[in-house]
């Protein structure tokens, strides 16, 4: 397995006998002891040094179990739904773009795959079932290709040992990863109906929850890497109280600060005919989640959907796009680009929208290709195909069928492709500056 470097590491269990608990750390010899309480728990904390190893732990009460190859360095939890869930191998054929390549350079003795099995439950389970596994192509062609590759470039540019805990379920809504009685608090004034939430078991409010969250609760990690939400398009004027609400309770129930939440949004395809206009609502909601909590940032995959696939081939870019959120944002490594670049304000003049953007400091390129993607609208609220200029810092749209123009939105559709990028290649997220229903 992988522990958090240089912090206190909860280990714990159950015991029937009386006799004392004793636990020691082959890193610096330190002896811990505990007793268990009337339930049966005990549970010890114990100091990890700086990211080394491999170290054994020895833990003894009747008999003696040791702990092999152990690694001190960073661990991250990844989470969400089919997006996060798909393995290397990809799903009947869904492929993963570059998979025989990445598992011919997988074997690496310094990243750990822990992949959660699948298991629901009405209240919190104590344990789950799942192994820690050496990353190579046997682990790996099975593991989350999105986790994977995050860990891999982790590992690559820290240079210690990184850990990754998978626990994903396809198709779940985000109120089967909370609390019942936090989705119910979140929803309580809420008068629209909630399709999220359907009669299979892991979209039931807290069943994932309790079942794949409860048992790693003490286990001392990084940060959360997230990618859901496909399911919630049913209820997307919901999504960023329900995902802000969750974030605050994981970190509450980990007892570790803020640690790092970074989630990727839906990616743009073609839905059936009435569907349309709820995945760039969706996305919108997705980003206002980064503004609404400290140590949150979203990656877009505007520009890596595909027009008839859910589940896009190219998790590369989305793996390195997470990677340099976490790199750049929590490990301050500097010289990485990481934030999306989202909308700052608009100015109308005459006939012509100047829009300026947040988090481009070095400006906005489309790489030479006409920008398509923009949109306008006068007071009738009926949005036309617009031209769109880059001029410096700013872009400037204009419609021949709109001489009075109020609002813009750029790749507001369900399938759409981002055209924009801030100079150091991250895309611009689809936005609107109106707010009409």
């Amino acid at each position: 397995m992988v522990l958090q470097q240089s912090s206190k590491v909860k280990i714990w269990g159950k015991s029937t006998s009386k006799k004392k608990i004793q636990i020691q750390t082959s890193w610096d010899g330190k002896r811990y002891q505990t007793y268990k309480d009337q339930a049966g728990n005990w549970s010890l904390w114990v100091e990890t040094p700086k990211a080394g190893g491999p170290y054994k732990i020895q833990i003894q009460q009747e008999k003696t179990l040791t702990l092999h190859n152990v690694l001190i360095g960073e661990v991250w939890i990844c989470s969400g739904q089919s997006n996060m869930d798909i393995p290397m191998k990809g799903y009947y054929g869904q492929p993963i773009l570059h998979a025989t390549e990445m598992l011919l350079e997988s074997p690496n003795d310094q990243i750990r795959l822990f992949q959660v099995e699948r298991q629901h439950a009405e209240n919190a389970e104590f344990d789950l079932k799942g192994n820690w596994s050496v990353a190579n192509a046997t682990s790996v062609v099975k593991f989350s290709a999105l986790g994977y590759q995050f860990a891999k470039y982790l590992q690559q540019h820290l240079k210690i040992p990184v850990g990754i805990i998978q626990t994903t379920w396809g198709g779940s809504a985000i109120e089967a990863w909370m609390k019942p009685s936090l989705v119910e608090m979140t929803l309580r004034e809420q008068e629209l109906p909630n399709r999220a939430i359907g009669k299979q078991v892991h979209q039931q409010p807290g069943n994932l929850y309790h079942g794949m969250i409860c048992p790693l609760i003490g286990f001392r990690i990084a940060g959360v890497i997230w990618y859901q939400g496909e399911q919630n398009r049913y209820n997307y004027y919901d999504y960023n109280k329900l995902q802000t609400n969750m974030i605050r309770d994981w970190r509450k129930s980990w007892d570790m600060g803020e640690w790092p939440f970074y989630y990727v949004e839906i990616a743009p395809m073609q839905y059936p005919a009435g569907q349309g206009i709820l995945l760039p609502r969706l996305r919108e909601m997705q980003l206002k989640t980064q503004d609404s909590l400290p140590n949150a940032g979203m990656v877009s995959t505007i520009d890596v959907g595909e027009m008839h696939n859910i589940h896009p081939a190219n998790k590369t870019f989305v793996a390195q796009r997470l990677v340099s959120w976490a790199l750049g944002s929590h490990y301050q490594k500097h010289g990485i680009a990481y934030q999306t670049p989202t909308l700052d304000k608009i100015v109308i003049l005459n006939d012509t929208v100047l829009i300026s953007l947040k988090h481009c400091p070095m400006g906005l390129t489309s790489y030479g290709k006409p920008l398509t993607q923009f949109e306008l609208a006068g007071a009738d609220q009926i949005f036309h195909p617009a031209t769109a200029v880059l001029q410096n810092n700013r872009i400037a749209v204009t419609s021949t069928a709109v001489q009075a123009p109020i609002a813009v939105r750029y790749a507001f559709h369900d399938w759409c492709f981002g055209e924009l990028y801030r100079t150091e290649g991250i895309p611009v997220a689809s936005f609107r500056s109106d707010d009409w229903p």
